[in-house]
């Protein structure tokens, strides 16, 4: 087993008070790995995308802890999870969030801009982020001449393009045909994953659950099971 990547310890979120009180995310507790495909499963409104934003320094818990390579990030200023956010983690959203008026190749060279690097050595940078994840050809093209498979592996490329070392990808074949999403995630499995990044893929897409390291499974707020390599262990 790998290097733990982010560790949550009894993590609770609630919205609203008195009577309105809903309690979305109820006392979980899991370890991500460095060298792993973790997949957090479950139907919708099963916590899930609040569960994400509270591990990837979006959503401050009500109660519990995250951390991230050995940093609680909820113990950090702002301006701390924020350059924890755009260094250490890639979040690849389920519809994309590509800029339309943007070139592939701009919208991939975005997070190198924020780095405050150089425009043009941006762009140099992301033809090569596009290279892999073979795109190379279509980089002057806007979003919208793009297929929404061709549009996620550009979503991947962004996310990478900064080093990140966990990459996250919420519901990334929701809008694809079962096939396309199947090479995605196979993309992802052989050529982004490595053994220096964790990989975070939150779905409800039992098509793809064969890909993965290790399956979370969530309702109604809470971890009802896990299981590591086919193994069930809770």
């Amino acid at each position: 087993m790998g290097k733990v990547a982010i560790k949550a310890n009894g993590l609770v979120k609630w919205f609203g008070e008195g009577d309105t009180k809903t309690t979305a995310v109820k006392s979980v507790s899991f370890e991500a790995n460095f060298g792993e495909l973790l997949y957090i499963v479950g139907p919708s409104g099963s916590g899930k995308t609040t569960l994400l934003s509270m591990i990837s320094g979006v959503l401050k818990p009500n109660e519990g802890s995250v951390i991230v390579e050995g940093n609680d990030i909820w113990k950090m200023k702002s301006d701390e999870i924020a350059d924890l956010r755009l260094n250490k983690i890639g979040f690849v959203f389920q519809d994309y969030h590509l800029f339309p008026r943007l070139t592939t190749v701009e919208n991939v060279a975005i997070p190198l801009i924020l780095k405050k690097m150089d425009w043009d050595e941006s762009l140099s940078i992301s033809l090569d982020y596009l290279e892999i994840v073979g795109l190379q050809n279509r980089a002057q093209l806007q979003p919208f001449k793009l297929s929404g498979g061709e549009q996620q592996r550009v979503a991947i490329a962004r996310a990478i393009a900064g080093h990140p070392d966990i990459l996250i990808l919420d519901e990334p074949t929701a809008s694809l045909d079962g096939d396309t999403g199947r090479k995605i995630v196979e993309f992802v499995k052989t050529k982004i994953l490595n053994a220096d990044r964790c990989v975070i893929i939150v779905t409800h897409d039992s098509r793809i659950y064969e890909y993965a390291d290790s399956i979370m499974k969530m309702e109604d707020g809470k971890v009802i099971g896990f299981e590591r390599n086919s193994v069930n262990i809770i």
